[in-house]
């Protein structure tokens, strides 16, 4: 396996017709992944100040391609134990992923409003101050990913975050092992190395983040192996 160019293949759970079950078993194995790895956790710490900041008006924060919906719903659980005003909104272009966020959004008894969008293809909802997505941007041709990075900066109203795995050896390592442990969701032992393989290494994104006139924007690591991309309105 060599990781120095990037290899973008399709995975299992973005094909069409993919088993509502298998699906679903998939979507609470990255749910694991995402616990692990707490994602949730870097991204409030980028939200939770500008949520302090909020005066009469909540802080309004979209999760773009959201999957299952687990981020979106930790994040409107921390501002709820936190009490600060968030309104927590979230979309997919999967109508199973969709429904299954809404009812884990139910069965965790917070407010997140779910809804179906193809952001790659569509232009994305204006109004929101935060426009974040997490290991999204790896699934998409490179003109695509920075298309998206576009399209969040001229939606959002203060601050656009993208958190996604680093392509190298020890994320490939990680993503092999790791979800094997965590999950015995074969999309999930599949798609998982095949989202390394097909992600973009730091300088890549920084290069992306240029293109899409995303000018000041910082990259800082995340761990296991990820990064997380900000940019803010000036």
């Amino acid at each position: 396996m060599t990781l120095a160019q990037r290899r973008l293949e399709p995975e299992l759970m973005d094909q069409p017709g993919l088993d509502k079950r298998l699906h679903i078993e998939a979507l609470r194995g990255l749910e694991k992944v995402n616990l692990i790895s707490r994602n949730a956790a870097a991204l409030w710490k980028r939200i939770r100040p500008l949520a302090a900041e909020a005066k009469s008006q909540p802080l309004r924060v979209l999760d773009i391609a959201c999957g299952g919906g687990d981020t979106a719903i930790a994040l409107a659980k921390r501002a709820q134990r936190a009490k600060l005003p968030v309104e927590v909104s979230a979309c997919d272009i999967s109508p199973t992923a969709i429904s299954y966020a809404r009812e884990s959004a139910e069965a965790a008894q917070v407010a997140v409003n779910f809804f179906n969008a193809d952001v790659v293809n569509s232009p994305l909802p204006e109004g929101y101050d935060v426009i974040c997505c997490s290991l999204f941007l790896h699934h998409l041709e490179e003109a695509q990913a920075i298309g998206v990075l576009r399209e969040m900066k001229r939606a959002t109203r203060r601050t656009l975050l993208a958190s996604d795995l680093s392509r190298d050896r020890l994320g490939y390592l990680l993503a092999w092992c790791g979800i094997r442990i965590l999950t015995r969701s074969h999309i999930c032992h599949v798609d998982g190395p095949l989202s390394v393989s097909a992600a973009f290494t730091p300088a890549e994104m920084r290069r992306m983040a240029e293109e899409a006139g995303l000018e000041g924007a910082t990259l800082r690591y995340q761990w296991p192996q990820r990064y997380l991309l900000q940019w803010s309105v000036a």
